[in-house]
C-alpha cells in the first residue's frame, strides 16, 4: 500500500500507524505483536497492523475509565460538535478511505462509497443525541417530585465484523461517544485499519479528548477480556450467531449487558401476482452484493409455482453474466472473499446441497478467492446451503404454491433478521409479512437496506432485537436508567 498511495495520503498515514495500537491518544506497541493486512484480491500485504492482549485491554479500560468522567460532564454543544466534525471529516476523506475499504475489505467502489455515507450520516445523527430529552417525570403517591434519569453507562465496548466495519462499526461509537461514554473498540484483525484506524484517526481529527477511543485490534481472547472487565458495563457485538451465542454467555456471568446483532438467512417471497423482471433485479442485488457478505442478504428465495421456471431461469442468466473481479482494477459486480476459510466453506455447503439435490443452474465454481454467484434450484430444505447462513454469494431457491406455504417457509429458520416481498398487492404482503418474525420487513424490495435513523435489529438467532438506529434505541442500548426522588422536608418513617 506504501508504494500507491502513501504520497496522497492526508489522514492515515502507515508510519504513524504500522505495528500498533492506540491507546490514551497514543499510537503505541500492542503487546499481541504484530500481523499483516492482507488485500484479499491480490494476496499482497497492504500494511502490518499492531495486534493488543489482555493486558493492553485492562490498560485501555482503566484510561477510558478516567478520560469518561470528565467526557460525562463535559457540555452537550461541545460533544454534538466533536460528532458534527467526525461527520465533515468523512465526506472529507471519503475518497482515501474507500480505497482502504475496497483493497481491504474487498467492497466493489459503490458499495465502498455508500458504507463512507452511512457512516457519516451515523455521525450527524449521533451529534443530536446530546441534547436529546434522557428522562422523564413520574406521578407518586408520596409528596415528592420523582425523575427517571438515563445516564451514561460509563465504557461500551464495541467488537465489529470483517464484512462492512465501517457501518457496523460506527452504529455503536458514534452514539455510545455522543451520550458521554468512552470506547473501547475491537475490529476483526483482518480490516483493522478499515474498522479501526480509520475511525481512530476522524475522531482525533474531530477533537475527541484522549482515552474515549481506544483501538484493540487481536482476536477472540481480547474481545473476551473486554467482556471479562468489570469496568465495560455494555458489549455491542457483531458477527456470526455461533460467536455471538459465546459472547452473550460470557457477558451473561459478568452481568455486562451485550447488544448482539448477528447472523441471518433472509427469505425472499415472490408472489403470485409479482412482475418477475423486478423481483430477479432486487433477487441479484440481494443475494451478491459484496459476495453475500452480509447478515441481510437473501439466502432463500421462495417462489410461487406459477413464476418459479421463469424466475430461476432469469436469475440464473443474470449470474452468468455478473463479472467477478478485483475491484480496484475495474469494474466489477463482485469482488473477492474476505479469505480461504471462507471460500471453502461456501464452496463446501454448494457440494453438499448439489450432492443432496439441488440443480446447480449457475455458479458453483472460483478461481483464487474469487466465488462465482451461484444459484441452486430446488435446494432441499434440509440442506445446510439452504437453512444456515452461507455469508456468500448463493441463491437457493424454492416454490410454494399458497400464502400459507409462504409464510411457513419463510419462518421455517431460527433467524429472523430482514424480510422482503414482492408484491402488486402491498397489503396482502403486509398481512403476510406480520405473520413471519423478523425485525426488518421490506415489501417491494430486497432485504439489504440500511438507514443511519432506522432502528436496526433482528429476533431469534439474529439477536437481541433492534439496538442501533433511530434516537431511542439508541439512547437505551448506551444508557442506564436510574431513579431520582426530591423531598422539600426529609421524609419520617415509623421505626
Amino acid at each position: 500500500m506504501t508504494t500507491t498511495m502513501q504520497k496522497n495520503q492526508t489522514l492515515i498515514d502507515e508510519e504513524t500507524f504500522a505495528g500498533r495500537i492506540y491507546l490514551d491518544g497514543q499510537w503505541v506497541a500492542g503487546a499481541g505483536g504484530t500481523i499483516a493486512s492482507i488485500e484479499p484480491a491480490t494476496g499482497n500485504t497492504l500494511a502490518i497492523v499492531g495486534v493488543a492482549d489482555s493486558s493492553d485491554v485492562a490498560r485501555a479500560a482503566e484510561g477510558a475509565a478516567r478520560a469518561q468522567q470528565e467526557w460525562a460532564t463535559t457540555p452537550h454543544s461541545t460533544r454534538a460538535a466533536v460528532l458534527r466534525r467526525a461527520g465533515d471529516l468523512w465526506e472529507k476523506h471519503t475518497a482515501e478511505i474507500a480505497t482502504w475499504n475496497t483493497r481491504e475489505v474487498g467492497a466493489i467502489p459503490p458499495l465502498a462509497q455508500f458504507a463512507l455515507n452511512v457512516t457519516a450520516a451515523e455521525c450527524y445523527e449521533a451529534s443530536a443525541l446530546p441534547s436529546a430529552p434522557r428522562g422523564s417525570m413520574l406521578t407518586s403517591a408520596e409528596p415528592r417530585l420523582s425523575l427517571a434519569e438515563q445516564i451514561p453507562v460509563g465504557i461500551v465496548g464495541v467488537i465489529s465484523p470483517f464484512n462492512v466495519p465501517l457501518i457496523l462499526g460506527i452504529r455503536a461509537v458514534a452514539p455510545a461517544l455522543a451520550l458521554g461514554n468512552a470506547v473501547l473498540l475491537k475490529p476483526d484483525p483482518r480490516t483493522t485499519i478499515t474498522g479501526g484506524v480509520a475511525m481512530v484517526r476522524i475522531f482525533e481529527e474531530a477533537g475527541l479528548p484522549p482515552g474515549l477511543l481506544q483501538l484493540l485490534p487481536g482476536g477472540a481472547e481480547v474481545g473476551e477480556a473486554m467482556i471479562a472487565d468489570p469496568r465495560v458495563r455494555v458489549i455491542a457485538f457483531t458477527g456470526s450467531t455461533r460467536a455471538g451465542r459465546s459472547v452473550g454467555e460470557l457477558a451473561a456471568r459478568n452481568l455486562t449487558r451485550a447488544h448482539l446483532e448477528l447472523g441471518g438467512n433472509s427469505a425472499f417471497v415472490v408472489r403470485h401476482d409479482a412482475n418477475v423482471d423486478k423481483a430477479v433485479n432486487l433477487a441479484t442485488w440481494g443475494s451478491f452484493l459484496h459476495q453475500g457478505q452480509i447478515c441481510m442478504t437473501v439466502g432463500r428465495h421462495i417462489v410461487h409455482e406459477s413464476l418459479y421456471e421463469e424466475y430461476v431461469a432469469k436469475l440464473a442468466t443474470k449470474a452468468e453474466s455478473m463479472h467477478v473481479g478485483d475491484p480496484a482494477t475495474g469494474q466489477v459486480h463482485l469482488g473477492p472473499m474476505i479469505d480461504e476459510t471462507q471460500r471453502d466453506r461456501v464452496h463446501n455447503l454448494v457440494q453438499d446441497a448439489i450432492a443432496q439435490g439441488a440443480d446447480l443452474r449457475a455458479g458453483g465454481t472460483y478461481e483464487g478467492l474469487f466465488y462465482r454467484p451461484t444459484v441452486l434450484a430446488n435446494t432441499p430444505r434440509g440442506a445446510a446451503a439452504y437453512c444456515d447462513e452461507v455469508f456468500g454469494p448463493v441463491a437457493s431457491v424454492v416454490k410454494y404454491s399458497t400464502d400459507d406455504e409462504a409464510v411457513e417457509l419463510a419462518a421455517d429458520t431460527e433467524f429472523g433478521l430482514s424480510l422482503g416481498i414482492v408484491t402488486n398487492d402491498v397489503m396482502a404482503g403486509l398481512e403476510m409479512a406480520r405473520r413471519i418474525p423478523t425485525g426488518i420487513v421490506h415489501i417491494n424490495d430486497q432485504t439489504v437496506n440500511d438507514e443511519a435513523n432506522a432502528p436496526f435489529g433482528g429476533v431469534g438467532a439474529s439477536g437481541t432485537g433492534s439496538r442501533h438506529g433511530g434516537a431511542q434505541a439508541n439512547i437505551d442500548a448506551f444508557t442506564e436508567t436510574r431513579w431520582i426522588t426530591m423531598r422539600r422536608e426529609p421524609g419520617s418513617y415509623p421505626l
